[in-house]
């Protein structure tokens, strides 16, 4: 018989999640089954719960989870019953982007993280009395007591990792951090902008202030949130309710423009407003999860002068490779995630959703 755990299962898109009893299904070779210790709430996940992202509902989200190795499959190598882990999105390992080291742009990503529901074979991790429910959910779906992942996507951390600190690394805090580290690559004396102080926003903030460039600039309307982002690194922060983005950015380059440019708010406008704000050869590099068909509306001729656009998904990073770099960063206080966290139980997941629309707290992490 399958065991069960508690879940919060989200039944249609824009009610409330229900907590509930779900049926894990048995492990595979390959997988490992996690009691979650904290998981973050991404943006992602609200997507999914405003019925931008398709996913099968009813279900089970959730996909920055952390927590301990209870069992692991009879192929699994790397991991062992008793780790502390960190949760983050799997690939198939196979194919070119995986073997060239960029599986985060794995040929399968999209079924294989977002839209299926299931494993890659189509049987379920979860069910309800026996009946199908949407799981595997970036090979997690972590809002949940129990979680069945992969072993490509479960990191190891150590034994004494604060498991609540480190969930959000598994997605927001990569997606972030990678974007600006490997996507853009600033490098010193850049001219950069951050648009967007959520957490993927002030975790892209702390990886370019590492990479000392002349001007660090954060964009967003929430005035606190353009504190905590010059508390963490950035020259200059820009609040767009209040100030022509595009025409200060220009006063504060000199009319040179950007060098490198991070729109993590996935807003056509602000999008638009990033590519404006670039100088020549300037690089825009964006994320978010806004619904499919959405478009940024760009001016043929203000792209001539060599700037250019590209999208990222996780950063451009190896959960592998990032997540242990991040853990060493956060435990020598360079990356303050505690700065970023409130936590809520599994039961006050709808307050977590909430708060994080309204911008009152900048990543809500579910202590399980």
């Amino acid at each position: 018989m399958s065991a069960k755990t508690r879940a919060a299962v989200l039944t249609a898109p824009q009610t409330p999640f229900t907590v509930q009893d779900v049926e894990l299904a048995d492990l595979r070779e390959h997988e490992v089954l996690v009691r979650m210790v904290a998981t973050g709430v991404c943006h992602t996940d609200l997507g999914v719960w405003a019925g931008g992202i398709p996913f099968p509902l009813p279900g089970v989200i959730g996909h920055e989870g952390a927590g301990v190795v209870e069992q692991v499959g009879s192929a699994v190598t790397t991991i062992a019953p008793g780790d502390q882990v960190v949760l983050s999105y799997t690939s198939c390992g196979d194919c070119p982007a995986c073997l060239d080291g960029h599986p985060a742009y794995c040929a399968t990503w999209l079924p294989r993280n977002l839209f299926a529901g299931a494993r890659e074979d189509g049987t379920p991790t979860l069910t309800v009395d026996g009946a199908p429910i949407g799981g595997h959910f970036f090979a997690q779906s972590s809002f949940a007591q129990h979680a069945v992942a992969e072993e490509r996507n479960v990191v190891v951390v150590g034994a004494d990792a604060d498991l609540t600190s480190l969930a959000p690394l598994g997605c927001g805090v990569m997606t972030g951090f990678g974007s600006v580290w490997n996507a853009l690559d600033v490098q010193a004396h850049a001219r950069v902008a951050v648009f967007g102080a959520g957490a993927v926003g002030l975790s892209g903030v702390v990886a370019a202030a590492l990479r000392e460039p002349d001007l660090l600039i954060a964009v967003d309307v929430v005035p606190e949130r353009l504190e905590l982002a010059l508390e963490l690194g950035a020259t200059h922060a820009i609040n767009g309710k209040e100030e022509d983005v595009v025409a200060r950015i220009a006063e504060l380059t000199g009319g040179a423009g950007l060098t490198h440019a991070f729109d993590t708010t996935g807003v056509p406008a602000v999008g638009r407003s990033a590519i404006d704000a670039l100088g020549a050869r300037g690089h825009l590099v964006t994320c978010g999860a806004p619904p499919p068909g959405t478009e940024i509306p760009v001016d043929f001729q203000g792209i001539l002068p060599g700037k250019s656009v590209s999208g990222v998904t996780m950063g451009d990073a190896d959960p592998k490779v990032l997540i242990p770099q991040l853990v060493d960063l956060v435990a020598a206080g360079r990356l303050p995630l505690g700065r970023l966290i409130k936590q809520y139980k599994l039961s006050e997941l709808d307050a977590a959703f909430a708060d994080m629309h309204q911008g009152t707290t900048v990543k809500p992490v579910i202590v399980h």
